[in-house]
Formats: structure tokens, sequence, C-alpha cells
């Protein structure tokens, strides 16, 4: 369903933005040992469920071969909890520390540029293609990489090309495979197939990606089997399932946040002499929030609170809930839409998306929304794209 968002003054938007900055400066004012003892018991559940996981896989592994039916419980156990250990250091710990929410803290184990986290991408990286390119350009055609990943038809805005009918499949397998793609994605290889890059340049980018995949790949796949022996391996597929449930949630998490049906693109001019309140705009229409309570919160990194991650990046991320009632307040009385659904409503609209804009849009209407100019006080966004044909 679409929502209409009122169009804005030129004042309206400063104040919009005024009281956005206000809650800001309200929640940092207030950033003291609450939210230092939160991240420490976020690393710490990591730490303990990651061990107690590789505990229970060792030992289905090496007792199921005696014991048999002990095998699969122990082994099941084990990498779930593996999994979920892998899911809160990647979404709780790592996004939010690399994004710089805890550098206030002073520790070197929690601080933005030192931080390496448990995936195959590099920390390097993910700065730029995300917390620089992404946060800024947030849905800006051609400047965020994020539209798609350079893989998927998801707004009738980006021009279709036959290669979009294999979306379908291509999406699934994208799900499976996402720490890799998010790996790569720096790499923009978009340019060596448009002689734009050579092989010599792609392989000095590649060299510390690289590096990080021989590192994670040695670890889960060689070194920790190795430890179980001939009985490795039970614990080589349990590490395998591991990293491929953290991909999928990864993804589930991300694509809710930025790809429902009410989520806007906008062109390039859109950007040119940007206010803070224009910001502020463009951020909430390109985001989604998943509703669900403190298990969803804790367990996507608070990205369910998208919108208020992407108006407050480096903002603890366990303040989101808290702020997203003022945030949700002020919206509404601006007449903006606050998108917020349930996870199966919010990924339902996603797939929905993907499977659309495999096929071509209407050219009439293609035309008209690839050519329409950004409105300097409503961000092109009085007609939400999703109602293309």
């Amino acid at each position: 369903m679409a929502h209409k968002n009122r169009p804005l003054s030129q004042d309206e938007l400063q104040r919009f933005g005024e009281e956005l900055d206000a809650v800001r400066a309200r929640t940092v004012a207030q950033l003291g040992a609450p939210d230092a003892r939160y991240i420490r018991r976020a690393v710490s559940a990591v730490r303990w469920t990651g061990a107690l996981g590789r505990i229970l896989l060792f030992a289905g592994a090496i007792g199921g071969a005696f014991v048999p039916v002990l095998l699969w419980p122990l082994c099941i156990a084990g990498t779930l909890l593996l999994g979920l250990s892998k899911i809160l250091e990647n979404m709780t710990v790592g996004h939010n520390v690399i994004h710089g929410q805890y550098d206030w803290m002073g520790d070197p184990q929690l601080h933005s540029r030192t931080y390496e986290w448990d995936i195959v991408a590099t920390s390097e990286n993910w700065r730029k293609t995300h917390n620089f390119r992404h946060h800024t350009y947030t849905n800006v055609r051609g400047l965020d990489d994020d539209i798609g990943y350079g893989l998927l038809r998801i707004f009738p805005e980006q021009k279709w090309k036959p290669f979009n009918l294999l979306q379908p499949p291509i999406a699934v397998i994208f799900c499976l495979l996402f720490e890799w793609g998010v790996a790569i994605q720096d790499l923009r290889l978009g340019r060596l197939f448009a002689g734009k890059m050579t092989f010599k340049q792609l392989r000095a980018q590649f060299r510390p990606v690289g590096r990080k995949m021989g590192r994670q790949m040695l670890k889960d796949y060689v070194i920790f089997p190795a430890l179980a022996g001939p009985f490795f391996l039970p614990v080589l597929l349990g590490n395998l399932v591991a990293n491929v449930m953290r991909s999928i949630w990864t993804y589930v998490v991300i694509f809710c946040g930025h790809f429902t049906a009410d989520a806007e693109t906008f062109p390039k001019d859109c950007v040119r002499n940007e206010t803070r309140g224009h910001w502020y705009l463009r951020q909430l229409r390109g985001s989604s929030n998943i509703s669900g309570g403190a298990a969803i919160d804790v367990l996507t990194g608070d990205l369910s609170h998208q919108i208020e991650h992407h108006f407050f990046p480096d903002i603890p991320a366990n303040r989101y809930a808290a702020m997203s009632v003022e945030v949700r307040a002020i919206c509404k009385r601006y007449g903006q839409h606050y998108n917020t659904g349930s996870l199966f409503s919010q990924f339902g609209q996603v797939m929905w998306r993907i499977l659309r804009h495999a096929f071509p849009s209407k050219p009439r209407r293609q035309a008209a929304l690839t050519k329409k100019p950004a409105s300097e006080l409503d961000m092109g966004g009085a007609e939400p794209a999703q109602q293309a044909g």
C-alpha cells in the first residue's frame, strides 16, 4: 500500500532537521556506563555462545563416533549456538563498533579503526562501501552501490536488462553467500568488464580481501575441523552451516531495511545543495524498520530500527528503541510516513520487489520515473516508486 508524504516547506524542513538533531544531542549527552556495559556484555555473549557451540560440535563429532545417538543432537545444538554467536558478532558487535558507536569509550578492542570482524570481508572495505558510500548517498541511484548490489533490479527506476529475468534464483544464491558478496563489493568488478580497470589493478585491490578470505577459511574449514581429528566432517559441516545461517539472516535484515514496498530511490541531483532537513528526509524515505520487540532488536543489532540507524549511525544502537519513540512522533507531526512492519510483512514486500522487477516496467512509466527531477522541497517523493508498473 502506497503512503503519501506531505510536501514540506523550506521552513518545515529546517525545523524537521533541527528537531531530529535535538534528539541526537540529548542522547549523546546521556551516553555512559550503561552503554559500555551493553556492548561488553554483547562481546561476552559472542564468546560464550561461540565456545559452547564449538564444544558441542566436537562432542557430537567425537562422541557420536562411539555413541551414534549423540551425533546429531549435539552437532545440531552446537551449530545453532555457533550460528547465533556469528550473528551476534556480525550484527550486534561488529557492524555497530565499525560505525564508531563506541569510539568514545577509548577501548582499542571496540574502536572503529581497529576492530576486525569475523567475516570474509575486511572492516576497511566495509567502512568505505557502507559507512561512507551507503550512509552518505542512501538510495541515490548511481552513488549508492547497495541498490541491488550490482546484481538485482529491485526498483523500477533501475534499467531493465534480460539478465534480470534470472534474478529470483540469483537472489537466493546471493542470500546464501551474502558475506562473500559483501567482501568483493568494493572491488566493483563491473569496472573490469567495462574496461575501466586492469587485471593488475584488480589484483592489487583484491590482495587484502584475499588474505582475509584465506584466514577465515583456514580457521573455520581447516583448523577447527582438524582439532576433531578423524571425526572432522561434522565440525566442518557445522562451521559451514553456521556461516550460511549468518549470511541468510544478515541478507534478510539488510534487505528488509532498504527494499520494502514504500522505500524510494532518488536521482543524483537530489544531493546537490542538500540541507540537513533534506538529508534526514531522504534517509527516512529510503529506510524501513522491523517490529518485533527486544528479541528482534538484539538479533538484528538494533537494525530493526533502520530509520534511527540511518539518522544516527554513530549513536550506540542500544539507544535506538528509546529514540524511535521521539522520531516516530516527529515524523507524524510533519506528515511523513514512518515505515515499519513485522519481519514477515517487510520481507514479503522485498520478495515481491525481486520477483516483479525481474520483468520490464511499462515503457512510459519507466521513462517518467527515470527522468523525473528531484524537487527542491519534496525530494521527488510525492509519488512513491512502488506504484510503477
